[in-house]
């Protein structure tokens, strides 16, 4: 089964119709041996180092991948220094194949997009639709495990971020994965309910640092919402399979995502938010739109290189938690 990077989410049903393997470059980067190594490999190939770590992660990743010779490409969307990503790639003999979500979301834009990408594997809407029945199921049962997080206290922080962010190429293998989360569900329910009297929601970007879900857990705190992941799951599942990526929240504007973080504040019943912004990401702009929208109190945190939480951040936490009690 021939392999494909993807920079982040795409119509990964494509992919699976083709009978291809994608591999989510950021998963593949964060959880190598030494993903620091990674980042400083690309600032030796020329990358300057004020730029942010995952994309210098990613460069590295498909680098050493031998058996990536094709890369799906997110240009709008997702972050901005992708276009250099591409070029350098193409520059190693790469193909890569882009893809635009539509910022205003134009239904018919979408559309386009998703059939350029279905022509460039050549698979046509009854076999996108097959894949789609397939990883489904899957994804129905990780939405099941994000309500056991919030609803029965039964699921960790940590997990339910690995799972639901799994969930952008299931491993490569969807049978393998599902096998991995019914053995989990199982696992959990036969556990106590976590007992931390203060609820979080995560939103941004996935963490580049290993440690914060098991900090704040200590610290007595639990994240029963993560914003960014919680959207590879596709949670608001609908029969129409552009309108499934119109309605995935993270590749469109902030005023539409902040829509959706709002309604699950609400119904998550959560105290405080952690707004994770990576450096030099664009995003990080838009931390002030959030604090002025958002009626709880926020913490901003701002990660740079693959690391543990440093002391100064874990100062920072300690105190947001101390004013949340």
């Amino acid at each position: 089964m021939p392999k494909v990077g993807i920079t982040t989410t795409i119509p990964v049903e494509v992919v699976y119709a083709a009978g291809w393997q994608p591999v989510d470059l950021n998963n593949s980067f964060i959880a190598s041996s030494n993903p620091r190594l990674l980042v400083e490999e690309a600032e030796m190939a020329g990358y300057p180092r004020n730029i942010c770590a995952w994309i210098k992660g990613i460069y590295s990743t498909v680098r050493k991948d031998e058996q990536i010779k094709t890369l799906i490409a997110v240009t709008q969307g997702d972050c901005s220094n992708t276009h250099a990503l591409m070029e350098t790639l193409q520059l190693t003999g790469i193909n890569v194949i882009p893809f635009a979500y539509p910022y205003d979301r134009d239904y018919d834009m979408l559309k386009l997009q998703i059939e350029k990408l279905m022509e460039a594997f050549g698979v046509n809407w009854q076999q996108v639709y097959e894949a789609r029945q397939k990883l489904n199921k899957v994804r129905e049962k990780v939405r099941k495990l994000d309500e056991m997080t919030w609803r029965s206290n039964l699921v960790s922080g940590w997990d339910n971020h690995f799972y639901q962010v799994c969930c952008s190429d299931f491993n490569g293998n969807p049978e393998e994965f599902n096998k991995r989360v019914e053995d989990f569900l199982k696992g959990s329910n036969e556990t106590a309910p976590k007992q931390e009297k203060i609820r979080l929601g995560y939103i941004g970007v996935p963490p580049i640092c290993d440690d914060l879900y098991a900090y704040l857990e200590e610290r007595g705190a639990r994240v029963v919402y993560n914003e960014t992941q919680r959207q590879f799951t596709m949670p608001d599942s609908v029969g129409d399979f552009v309108e499934q990526y119109r309605k995935y929240t993270y590749p469109y504007g902030i005023f539409y995502r902040l829509a959706d973080i709002e309604r699950e504040i609400e119904r998550r019943n959560i105290d405080g938010i952690i707004h994770y912004a990576q450096s030099f990401c664009f995003r990080q702009i838009e931390d002030l739109i959030i604090r002025e929208r958002l009626s709880l109190p926020v913490l901003t945190l701002e990660g740079d290189m693959p690391n543990s939480l440093d002391a100064r951040t874990r100062m920072r936490v300690d105190a947001y938690l101390e004013m949340l009690r």
